[in-house]
């Protein structure tokens, strides 16, 4: 368990230094972030930076410390300087967008939004157990069917929303449909994280079988990693999407016809994720 939580804080903290947007200051103390001291500023007092880079243009008169970052002085500092953990960043997550390379609203708030998607998945794990483990051995079977199923789901929601629509009666459940499909992109989410993390666990471990919650915490670590890729990232969201929602799509029909699919007959038993047994259904 502590393996899996620092993983995934090692992934955030550094991510999270990468995609900080500087913050001006003009006066001291401590600051989470990136910050600056503009040219012509004079900054009086010690400045602590927390995940982020110190970047003095004009004069601090006091001390700069920096935790997870770098200082760049470009100006004067009139009290000591001590910088610990900043290069090592981009060593870790090379292709994590710089910030530069986005606004500072985007920048922040495409990591942190991925994050509380990542939350979400881990809560929606802990409420359907049974339904997030039934997804990942549909998508453990038949991940191009689960794909084209999940295809098919995404393109049917704007014509079963017009159907309740003109319906009229049924006009109350249109949010109830947006709710459903909500929740099954989640579980189809938890279901792939369960899936990558297990693999890459077994990859670097492969004696050891980790816990469903082990896996999950690193799946989601290494989806969300994948997610920052500039421009791959978006066709990576895209297919999570997808592929999440089919598989999901897919434990409703639990006697479909496909060879070696769970609950068709004459098919093998499925071997279960490693950690506290959880029922499969």
């Amino acid at each position: 368990m502590k393996v899996a939580f620092a993983f995934l804080l090692a992934i955030v903290a550094t991510t999270a230094f990468a995609v900080a947007s500087p913050t001006s200051v003009d006066h001291g103390g401590t600051y989470v972030g990136s910050v600056v001291v503009e040219s012509g500023q004079t900054v009086d007092g010690d400045v602590d930076v927390v995940l982020g880079d110190a970047t003095i243009d004009g004069t601090v008169n006091g001390d700069v410390n920096v935790l997870g970052g770098n200082i760049i002085n470009h100006g004067r500092i009139t009290g000591a300087s001590h910088a610990v953990g900043g290069e090592v960043v981009g060593d870790i997550v090379p292709w994590a967008p710089s910030g530069e390379s986005y606004g500072g609203y985007m920048a922040d708030h495409r990591l942190w939004w991925r994050i509380t998607w990542d939350i979400i998945a881990l809560v929606v794990f802990l409420i359907f157990p049974l339904r997030t483990r039934m997804a990942l051995d549909r998508l453990e079977q038949h991940p191009a069917i689960a794909t084209l199923a999940g295809l098919c789901g995404w393109v049917a929601v704007i014509p079963v929303s017009l159907l309740l629509l003109f319906s009229l009666i049924l006009i109350p459940l249109i949010p109830v449909e947006f709710v459903l499909l909500a929740v099954a992109s989640f579980v189809g989410k938890a279901a792939l994280a369960l899936l990558v993390g297990r693999r890459f666990y077994e990859l670097i471990a492969p004696k050891a079988t980790p816990t469903p919650l082990i896996a999950l915490v690193i799946g989601l670590a290494l989806l969300t990693a994948a997610e920052l890729v500039p421009v791959l990232g978006i066709m990576i969201t895209l297919l999570i999407m997808l592929v999440g929602l089919g598989a999901v799509l897919l434990t409703f029909v639990p006697d479909w016809n496909v060879p070696g699919a769970p609950g068709a007959s004459g098919a093998p038993p499925r071997g279960a994720i490693g950690g506290p047994p959880m029922p499969v259904g």
